[in-house]
């Protein structure tokens, strides 16, 4: 199976450049694809692959998905072995698996390890994926390695290894990697093929794990489900699930935690009515919910940046939740969660846990309304916010940059 995957070519000396690996797949149309990591591709201007037999070819992008950091790339050549999906579900701890990739400019590298562990969740990861299931591995896998798959003792996908985990001495292989598992990789390609983009249900609430504590707390027999931290304004669940209700099920389906509810509204059409069966007041019942659609993490088509990607900010609305950790009990805003190096927010102090709680003079409580302050905001304006930050509260003045020549 060694040239059913990809790396991307050394491009001409002055050009910045990156690296990457994929593989070659079938796309259930009669075509073949590349699948590799939505962080490969990501703000690029030109994709250049070479195949194992040395063949080069500048591709183009079929799609992307920022939630689980997967991209589809059109390829012209087709008279090429593709490898075919296996089934994670039923890969095992201690089964051994193989990592084939491009590390450190190593092309056609292949290391072989085990499964360590399944269904990691919870990686910080820069612009990580929403939607976490990894599968943990002990297969070397390096920086050049991202897009590359994870393959079983059967030359089946199992995998697309995405990340490592490492140190800034270390800056490589630890022993810990993690692949995304190739069920969820297959389900995200053939939309792709099909639609061109991801499309997801969605629920439109926060929820928080169930632990064993909180369970006792609600008087529940076991740790699980989902609880309900905030119900979104206008969203699809507004008038039908309530702050402090835990969804056990959905459709008959038992629900592990936060992250498993996402993922099982994720499979839904939106429009699709599901049935779930809630724990509220001491007492099961089920109440039926018409899903919307996902609204996307990050905007898929080019053009003008917005103006709040442009300041160097990423907020979140605060919650209950995240009012306890940092502080801020009683108080309304976006939180700040990452400031860009360079940027204005960053050149004027703005930091991480700031909370936002105006711009313009204008009161915000959420990241819409957020965004729609700041939409009013032309380039080359400055605009006023005020800041929480701790006991404190005081104004800072950002100018948004003017468009480029």
């Amino acid at each position: 199976f060694w040239k059913k995957f990809f790396e991307f070519p050394e491009p001409p000396p002055g050009v910045r450049r990156g690296l990457g690996s994929g593989v070659i797949v079938e796309g259930g149309d009669g075509k073949k694809y590349i699948l590799t990591n939505n962080h490969v591709i990501k703000d690029v201007d030109k994709i250049s692959v070479v195949f194992y037999d040395g063949r080069k070819e500048e591709v183009k992008v079929k799609g992307r998905d920022p939630e689980t950091d997967l991209a589809v790339l059109e390829i012209k050549t087709q008279d090429v072995e593709s490898l075919p999906f296996g089934d994670s579900d039923k890969l095992e701890v201690g089964e051994i698996v193989l990592a084939v990739g491009n590390p450190f400019r190593e092309y056609h590298t292949l290391t072989m390890g085990v499964v360590s562990a399944k269904g990691r969740k919870g990686l910080s990861l820069p612009g990580g994926p929403t939607y976490q299931d990894f599968i943990q591995t002990d297969a070397a896998i390096n920086p050049g390695n991202s897009g590359g798959p994870l393959v079983n003792i059967r030359a089946e996908i199992v995998g697309i290894n995405t990340a490592i985990q490492t140190t800034p001495t270390a800056g490589g292989y630890m022993g810990i990697c993690f692949a995304i598992p190739s069920n969820m990789a297959k389900e995200v390609l053939e939309e792709i093929v099909q639609t061109g983009r991801v499309v997801r249900g969605y629920l439109g609430v926060y929820i928080k794990d169930v632990d064993q504590d909180m369970a006792e707390a609600l008087g529940l027999r076991e740790k699980g489900g989902a609880i309900v931290n905030q119900v979104i304004e206008g969203g699809p669940s507004e008038g039908k699930l309530e702050k402090g209700d835990v969804i056990l099920e959905v459709n008959g389906e038992k629900v592990k935690d936060a992250s498993h509810l996402m993922r099982i509204i994720a499979r839904y059409e939106p429009g699709t009515r599901v049935e779930l069966t809630i724990w509220r007041d001491g007492k099961q019942k089920k109440v039926r919910v018409k899903l919307g659609e996902r609204p996307p993490r990050e905007a898929l088509a080019e053009g003008k940046p917005e103006t709040f990607k442009k300041l160097g900010i990423e907020v979140q609305t605060l919650t209950k939740d995240l009012a306890e950790r940092l502080g801020y009990e009683g108080e309304e805003g976006v939180v700040v969660t990452s400031v860009e190096p360079g940027s204005p927010a960053d050149e004027k102090g703005i930091r991480r846990g700031d909370l936002i709680q105006e711009v313009g003079g204008k009161k915000v409580r959420s990241v819409r309304e957020y965004r729609a302050a700041l939409k009013k905001v032309k380039p080359g304006q400055a605009v006023l916010f005020l800041i929480r930050r701790g006991d404190h509260t005081f104004y800072v003045a950002l100018r948004v940059p003017q468009e480029e020549k």
